[in-house]
């Protein structure tokens, strides 16, 4: 009787194992492996996080595709051969915010951005600021002052000096003749070899400002060279002449060479 019991006990116990039975233990054998579990088809797996597609960093405009006959135009070029169009643009300025000479200098409000900029920089590495000493000419002004130039000069020396009216630069409101702050060779090509003439040639692009008329490129652009002249075209096309290597926005533009008024 109690042979029957036993058994009957352990057949019991051996049913409700079962749902642990079938999982192999750590013993197992190689010859007795535990059944693989199935494999999920692709219709059963969970679909896959898809992997973000990187936004392209925008290529630079070509040169090409940059407005330069625009007066409003921040790459407006303006030379012997470009009237600014129209002749009698008038932009909107602001005051000068850095050193200036009092109540006279005004320029486009990004302009004047971009010399808080350049000053700021060019104070922290050489402890000397800029300073502007000429900035907007309105057209009537840039002809009073032409006119002045032709009189005292004649007209041939008169137009290796001064532009002509409607061809200035100083009528965009983004150009600016400056000097450094401690006041060395104001309007002379000296201040090219003062620390603050050297460091703003190497560094004024870096806050989209370029010296318009280089040294030995007078054949292009149809002046002298003039250190303290510096003209706004942003940080994107000044980067891209960097780039290029290029020295004159005549280079950069591809519109060939302005040395005087003719053809």
């Amino acid at each position: 009787m109690r042979t029957g019991m036993l058994a009957a006990a352990i057949t019991t116990g051996l049913v409700l194992s079962g749902c642990s039975a079938s999982e192999p233990s750590p013993s197992q054998s190689a010859a007795q492996p535990a059944a693989a579990e199935p494999t999920a088809t692709a219709a059963q797996r969970p679909s896959a996080t898809p992997t973000p597609t990187p936004t392209p960093t925008p290529e630079p405009l070509p040169a090409e595709q940059w407005d330069i006959d625009t007066g409003s135009s921040i790459t407006a070029l303006v030379n012997k051969r470009r009237p600014l169009q129209p002749q009698d643009y008038l932009p909107e300025v602001v005051p000068v915010t850095v050193s200036a000479d009092a109540g006279e200098e005004f320029v486009r409000p990004e302009a004047d951005a971009a010399l808080v900029e350049l000053d700021a920089a060019m104070r922290a590495e050489l402890g000397e600021g800029v300073h502007v000493f000429s900035s907007y000419r309105s057209f009537q002004r840039q002809t009073t002052l032409y006119n002045g130039y032709v009189a005292q000069h004649g007209q041939a020396r008169a137009d290796t000096t001064s532009a002509r009216p409607g061809h200035s630069e100083h009528q965009t409101g983004l150009a600016v003749d400056v000097v450094g702050t401690g006041g060395a060779c104001r309007l002379d090509a000296c201040f090219g070899d003062t620390a603050a003439g050297r460091w703003i040639a190497e560094h004024a692009w870096e806050h989209g400002w370029v010296v318009r008329y280089p040294r030995g490129e007078d054949a292009v652009t149809g002046y002298a060279w003039e250190p303290w002249h510096l003209r706004y075209v942003g940080a994107d096309v000044t980067a891209a002449m960097q780039e290029e290597g290029a020295t004159t926005l005549e280079a950069f533009f591809g519109t060939g060479a302005a040395p005087d008024y003719g053809g």
